[in-house]
Parts: C-alpha cells; structure tokens; sequence
C-alpha cells in the first residue's frame, strides 16, 4: 500500500513532499469552490434560492481565505502553489449545482480530516491547527448546503468514499 493510500485506515505516513502534492491538490480544490460559488451565487434562480445565493457569496470569500492559508503552508513547506483549479461543474438546475457544491464539501472534509493526522505525524502541529480552522468553515458549508437542499447532513466519517490524493 502507497503512503497516500494508507491515509484511509488513519495511518498517515506521509513525507513532506507528498504532503506538499496534497495540499496542491487541496488548493485547487479550494480554488474550485472559489469559482464555482462565484458562479453560483449570481445564477441560482427563484425565491427560494435567494437566501442560499447571498450565504455562496460569503463561502467564495471564505474559500479565497482557505486558499491563501493552504498556499502559504505549501510555501512554507518549500514548494511552489499550484494555479490550476479543479473543472468546475455548472448546470442550469439550480439543486444540481447545490449537489455539486455539497459533493465538493464532503470531499474537502474528509481531505482536511486526513490532513490534518498527516500534519500532526509530521509534527508541523500549528499547520493542523490552521487546517483545523479550515475544516470548521467547511463543515458550516456543508450544513449550509444540506439544509437548502432540505437534506440530512451526509455523514462523511467513512473515509473509504473519497479520494484523499
């Protein structure tokens, strides 16, 4: 089993060069989330989308944040950040892209859970905790999500379901 993989079963054995791919890929993760919420929240259509559409305007600037925090990590680790975002997905039906939106979060979740053991089994404990603070503001989009689709929260505990590299 790869260093990447064992991420899965919460062994975290990665070095810091992998860690520095990882974060790459979480930074084009975020840049993602930044252009998608963009698009969304002046797209979405209908009453009942107007509430959802302002708080996607409060995620894009949150998601801008998490990039600079993500960003600099990387720096400070000695690579290079990446400046390829993820393909962002766009529909015309205003729940597809609210799918979209929450399938984003439940995989940054579970990457930012897997992320921060790896941080901490490296010993750089403060960009845990700055990873940390992420995972909070995504766990708010996710509810967020979830609640204007009129669904349960997923449970994303089950670390088998997402790609962690």
């Amino acid at each position: 089993m790869s260093n990447k993989q064992s991420v899965t079963d919460g062994a975290v054995g990665v070095s810091r060069a992998e860690l520095i791919d990882l974060l790459n890929e979480d930074l084009a993760g975020e840049y993602q989330a930044i252009v998608s919420y963009v698009i969304y929240s002046q797209v979405l259509k209908g009453a009942q989308y107007m509430a959802i559409a302002k708080e996607l305007e409060v995620h894009a600037a949150e998601e801008l944040s998490h990039a600079l925090i993500i960003a600099n990590q990387i720096d400070y680790l000695g690579g290079m950040p990446t400046a390829t975002p993820k393909p962002v997905k766009t529909s015309t039906d205003a729940t597809a892209m609210l799918r979209f939106d929450l399938e984003n979060e439940n995989d940054t979740i579970q990457r930012y859970r897997a992320r921060v053991r790896q941080c901490e089994a490296l010993g750089e404990y403060a960009m845990a905790e700055q990873i940390r603070n992420i995972l909070i503001q995504e766990q708010d989009h996710q509810i967020s999500l979830a609640t204007a689709l009129g669904i349960e929260v997923p449970n994303v505990s089950d670390s088998s379901r997402v790609r962690l590299s």
